[in-house]
């Protein structure tokens, strides 16, 4: 069987249109029920319907910003079955990317207006540690899963109890980012110097803490 090599136009092409389906389309999913869909809906006061928008919120620029890390490590991948675990890592990504949608419009909010910047950085910094090489790009991926566990892990302390759909999301996010980050270092990760990881976490904390609001 012949694998179609695609010319350097074909991939700008296929990767701009994985960028607007991201950001602003509906893209690839695995199809998976949404875990939240046998739950009842409780109503919310104002303040925790907020609250639930601005967590729900930061998740899905979060997700987005997964994307296209997976996209970019995919498009420089030296190893064909790590191109492979990082293209079915986005593909389950983007379940998480639009559950968080739908949570986030279902209050009448709106995502972030910096999503497209979001991308972008995101998928220069994944074909940046593609390039330097598949264990420091599953390395990169073990890093970020253990940071965005963290995060699952306070939103889930932030959000509103009432808000059960929410938090059986959350709780499905966490527990996919967790095998994420485990597949990675299975296949090969490295462990990130002490400065990177430091600069990880401030661009995270940059990211979420402007999420929130806009």
């Amino acid at each position: 069987m012949t694998i179609r090599q695609y010319s350097l136009f074909d991939t700008m092409i296929m990767e701009a249109d994985r960028a607007l389906k991201t950001i602003f389309g509906k893209p690839e999913t695995t199809d998976r029920p949404i875990p939240d869909a046998n739950i009842k809906e409780h109503d919310l006061s104002a303040t925790e319907q907020a609250q639930s928008i601005r967590l729900m919120r930061v998740n899905h620029a979060g997700e987005v910003s997964a994307q296209a890390l997976y996209q970019g490590q995919a498009l420089t991948a030296k190893l064909p079955k790590v191109r492979q675990s990082m293209e079915q890592a986005a593909i389950e990504e983007n379940d998480h990317l639009l559950w968080c949608q739908q949570r986030v419009h279902y209050f009448g909010g709106h995502t972030s207006l910096f999503n497209p910047l979001w991308y972008a950085n995101s998928f220069a910094i994944g074909a940046i540690a593609g390039k330097i090489g598949d264990k420091w790009s599953l390395g990169f991926v073990a890093e970020t899963e253990k940071q965005v566990v963290k995060h699952l892990d306070e939103h889930l302390q932030k959000i509103s109890s009432n808000d059960e759909k929410s938090r059986a999301i959350l709780e499905q996010m966490k527990q996919d980012e967790l095998r994420h980050g485990t597949v990675a270092l299975e296949a090969g990760g490295a462990e990130l110097p002490q400065p990177i990881k430091l600069a990880m976490g401030i661009m995270s904390k940059v990211m979420t803490k402007t999420s929130y609001w806009v």
